[in-house]
């Protein structure tokens, strides 16, 4: 175990009304990914907010932004589904959970959730999860490898979607299930810091032609993004007077990256079609899309891309299912299209590149309040601190009870 900041964790026992609350959250990783990035900004939040805030990983670069935001990271393998590996890490997670008198323990993912809830069990501490996806039920145990997620006190639901799903799958009683979408920064997604040379850059890094439009699938190179539903469509269109921008690290998957490529070039879209890699730079780079596609085959819990993409006033087309429904509003900034249908998809990417520019200013306008007003990092970081006091109200009260 490998210890970060040297914040002082001598204090008293939470019914000291002198010492601020104790939360520690519980994740694999810090390595990036929307599980990662929502617990550094309620790490911080928390630390902006004059708590204490700890954040257990087995470590990766954004523990610097943890440091950064005066929080705490301490590094022990919870990445981990070895068995005896876990054993260890909830007597160590025990340890760090009465030397720092915790208040509320909170796992954001399977392995180190079961980890986590026998330590808060066995120190008497609240313990709530966020249940982040659709988690495999393929092999017979997997059901209830997954259940531990629904089993805190509180359990945070992404999206309505994801709630649903729990209750369905797990029987969940709803009465303890807080939905709170995920945030993004709307400050770093703004349309009006995007400085030209940022886009002068990144146009002249992927070569973009002027007066050209552009159409852009940002995500991780993974056969469920839909890649490939989208380049079937961009054949649909008939024309190549545009670029489509494949914007992704490819992460391993070169075999995957290989068929994208052979269907292009089948297809005859070489000059249209261009897998970019990564970007460091997701602001500018859908500033200099004229239309964002989130095309995934398999249902998500969220979809961070669409509400970037409305944040920066893009039009978005995204696969109707999950939770798409609730953050895409047809006709008001987007389309929602059937999933893994090339057609459907063809006839959005018309319509949208077909806007004059009044109604895209009007697209633009719409998205950017909804993702402002529906969407921001900071509505996420209070509505999840809200479900911190009510636990530190049942806290509270069982120990008025008891006394």
């Amino acid at each position: 175990m490998t210890m970060t900041d040297g914040a002082d964790s001598t204090m008293a026992q939470h019914d000291d009304a002198s010492r601020p609350p104790v939360v520690m959250q519980v994740l694999p990783s810090l390595v990036t990914g929307g599980v990662e990035r929502g617990a550094v900004d309620i790490a911080v939040a928390l630390a902006d907010a004059g708590w204490q805030s700890i954040i257990v990983s087995s470590g990766g670069p954004m523990v610097r932004e943890v440091l950064r935001g005066g929080a705490q990271h301490i590094e022990l393998p919870v990445h981990s589904k070895n068995p005896l590996v876990m054993r260890k890490n909830s007597e160590e997670l025990v340890n760090l959970i009465r030397r720092n008198e915790v208040d509320i323990v909170h796992a954001r993912s399977r392995a180190p959730a079961w980890c986590a809830r026998r330590a808060a069990k066995q120190t008497d501490r609240q313990f709530l999860t966020t249940f982040h996806a659709t988690y495999n039920l393929g092999l017979p145990l997997k059901r209830l490898y997954n259940s531990v997620m629904t089993t805190g006190e509180r359990m945070i639901a992404i999206s309505d979607y994801i709630a649903r799903h729990a209750i369905q799958t797990y029987n969940v009683d709803p009465g303890k299930i807080r939905v709170i979408h995920r945030g993004i920064d709307v400050d770093h997604f703004d349309p009006a810091r995007v400085s030209a040379e940022r886009l002068i850059k990144l146009s002249t890094d992927w070569r973009l032609p002027d007066g050209v439009p552009v159409i852009m699938l940002p995500g991780r190179l993974t056969r469920w993004k839909g890649h490939s539903v989208l380049i079937d469509a961009i054949a649909r269109l008939g024309h190549t007077n545009l670029r489509c921008l494949i914007v992704g690290a490819e992460k391993g998957r070169g075999g995957y990256r290989r068929d994208l490529e052979a269907q292009v070039a089948r297809l005859g879209l070489d000059s249209v079609v261009h897998l970019v890699g990564n970007c460091s730079d997701m602001p500018a780079a859908m500033m200099l899309a004229d239309v964002v596609v989130h095309a995934s085959t398999d249902p998500e819990g969220f979809g961070r891309v669409i509400i970037e993409a409305q944040a920066m006033g893009r039009p978005i087309i995204a696969s109707d299912h999950g939770a798409s429904a609730e953050l895409v509003v047809p006709g008001r900034g987007g389309w929602l299209t059937e999933p893994g249908n090339p057609d459907a998809l063809a006839e959005a990417l018309q319509a949208a590149l077909s806007l004059n520019a009044d109604d895209r200013a009007t697209f633009a306008a719409e998205a950017i309040k909804r993702a402002r007003d529906h969407f921001s990092k900071r509505a996420m970081s209070e509505a999840t601190l809200d479900v911190y006091r009510e636990l530190l109200e049942e806290i509270q009260l069982s120990g008025e009870a008891a006394a």
